[in-house]
C-alpha cells in the first residue's frame, strides 16, 4: 500500500439527456418563441382597446352631433327647419353674376319637350320668347329637381355661375340666361340641332340620306376642321387655367355645319371652386392619360392624351379605344410601352400626331401650340373630296362593353353639362 497516491477521476460532460443540456439545446423554443408569443398577445391586445376607444368616442361624437341637431330642429323661438334655413343661405349667398343673366319664367314657352333625365333632374327643348312674346330661339332647360337639398342647389347654382364667369366660345354650349328667383330653379342653354358627335360618326358609316336631307358624310379635311375647333375650346379653358379632364367623342355636340361644342365640363367647374382638378374623379379608363390612371396630378398635358383618343374616334368613325384591351387593363396595357395601331382609314400624318399625343411623359408631350401647327399642316395636305368609309355598323350595347363607358342615349344628352 505504501505511498500510493489516489488520483482524481477525470470530469466528464453530462450527457444529453441531461435537464440542463436539453433545455440549453432548445433555449430558442423554450425562452424565446413564448416570450414572441406574449408580446404579440399584448400588441394585439393594445389595438383593440385602441379601436374600441376610437369606438367610443366617435359614438359619443355622433351622439351630441344628433343633440344639437335635435335642439335646432325645435327652433324655440322659430317654426323654420334647419333645411330651410340653409336653403335660404345657400340663395342668400348665390353669385351675384347669375342676376345679370336671370330671364323671367314667363318668357319661357309651355309645354316642355321632355328629353331626358339629367343629374340634378328632368332636361327639356323649348322655345325662349322675346321680350316682346314673339317666339324666339330654339333652347335646352336643364332644370333642377323640387326635392333637391340645399347642397343640391348650391352645387347647381355653382354650374351655372361657373358658366357665366366662363365666358363664351364659338365651340362651347352657350349659356341663355337661368331662373334662380323662384322654384323650379333652370338653367337655359342654346340647342345643338345635330346632336352628339359621338352618333354623329356612327351615322356616317351609315348609307342613306335622313329625312332631315342632310348627308352624313365626313372627309379627311373636315377630321383635320373639327379637331382643329376642339383644340381651340381646350385652349380657351387652358387659358383660365381649367383642365377638361374627359377629352372624347361622347363630350362633344355638333350642329349641322360641322360646328363642334366641346361639352363635359364638370371636372373644369370642380376645378374652378376646388383651386385644383380633383385626381380620383370617376371616368372611362381608356381615355384617361398614365398620370390619371395613376392617380397623379391632372394637367394640360393629360387633355392633349385624351385629344390624341378623340383623333382617334373621329377617323374611325367611332370605334372604341383599345378594342382589343379590356378598360380595367388599360394602365398595364400602357405601361408596357403600347400605343394604338394606325387604323386603316388614317394615313400616316395624322397617326404621328395621334403618336406625339400619346407620349407617356406629360412633359414630353406635344403641347397645344405645336399641335395646332401640325393639324393645320396636315389640314391643307388633306383629302377634302373622298369621304371616310367604314361598312361596321356599331351596336351601342356591344360598345359599351368594349369602350368602358356608360350606355350612350341615341340622343342629345346635355347632362354632360
Amino acid at each position: 500500500m505504501g505511498n500510493q497516491s489516489v488520483q482524481p477521476q477525470a470530469s466528464t460532460l453530462p450527457d444529453c439527456t441531461d435537464e440542463l443540456c436539453i433545455v440549453r439545446k432548445h433555449e430558442y423554443e423554450v425562452i424565446v418563441v413564448p416570450v414572441l408569443l406574449v408580446g404579440i398577445t399584448i400588441v394585439l391586445i393594445a389595438i383593440v382597446l385602441c379601436l374600441r376607444f376610437r369606438d367610443l368616442k366617435l359614438e359619443k361624437k355622433r351622439a351630441k352631433a344628433e343633440h344639437l341637431t335635435q335642439e335646432n330642429s325645435r327652433g324655440v323661438n322659430s317654426g323654420i327647419s334647419l333645411q330651410q334655413l340653409s336653403l335660404d343661405t345657400v340663395l342668400s349667398t348665390r353669385d351675384r353674376s347669375l342676376l345679370a343673366l336671370e330671364i323671367p319664367c314667363e318668357n319661357i314657352s309651355q309645354p316642355f319637350q321632355l328629353m331626358c333625365e339629367g343629374r340634378f333632374g328632368p332636361i327639356y327643348r323649348t322655345v325662349l320668347r322675346d321680350t316682346d312674346g314673339r317666339k324666339g330661339r330654339s333652347i335646352i332647360v336643364k332644370e333642377l329637381q323640387a326635392s333637391a337639398e340645399p347642397d343640391e342647389v348650391r352645387h347647381f347654382l355653382q354650374r351655372a355661375a361657373f358658366q357665366v364667369w366662363l365666358g363664351p366660345h364659338p365651340n362651347l354650349v352657350e349659356f341663355v340666361g337661368c331662373c334662380t328667383e323662384t322654384r323650379p330653379f333652370c338653367m337655359l342653354l342654346e340647342r345643338v340641332e345635330q346632336g352628339s358627335l359621338l352618333k354623329f360618326l356612327w351615322d356616317c358609316r351609315r348609307d342613306f340620306v335622313p329625312m332631315d336631307g342632310i348627308l352624313y358624310d365626313i372627309t379627311e379635311c373636315q377630321v383635320y376642321t373639327i379637331a382643329l375647333q376642339i383644340l381651340t375650346a381646350l385652349e380657351f379653358l387652358h387659358k383660365r387655367h381649367l383642365v377638361h379632364g374627359d377629352v372624347a367623342a361622347r363630350n362633344v355636340l355638333i350642329q349641322h355645319d360641322l360646328t363642334p361644342k366641346l361639352t363635359g365640363l364638370g371636372g373644369a367647374c370642380d376645378m374652378h371652386v376646388r383651386g385644383s382638378y380633383p385626381v380620383r374623379r370617376p371616368g372611362p379608363l381608356k381615355w384617361m392619360s398614365p398620370e390619371q390612371l395613376l392617380y397623379m396630378s391632372v394637367t394640360e398635358k393629360s387633355d392633349i392624351w385624351s385629344f390624341g383618343i378623340l383623333l382617334y374616334e373621329i377617323i374611325t368613325l367611332g370605334a372604341p379605344p383599345y378594342p382589343e384591351v379590356p378598360p380595367t387593363n388599360i394602365l398595364q396595357h400602357l405601361q408596357r410601352g403600347n400605343i394604338m395601331k394606325r387604323p386603316s382609314s388614317c394615313r400616316q400624318n395624322l397617326y404621328n400626331i395621334m403618336k406625339a399625343c400619346w407620349t407617356w411623359k406629360a412633359e414630353d408631350r406635344i403641347s397645344v401650340p405645336e399641335l395646332q401647327k401640325r393639324l393645320e399642316a396636315g389640314k391643307k395636305s388633306s383629302n377634302d373630296r373622298t369621304v371616310v368609309q367604314i361598312p361596321e355598323l356599331v351596336e351601342p350595347e356591344l360598345y359599351e362593353g368594349v369602350a368602358g363607358t356608360a350606355v350612350v342615349k341615341m340622343e342629345t344628352d346635355y347632362t354632360v353639362l
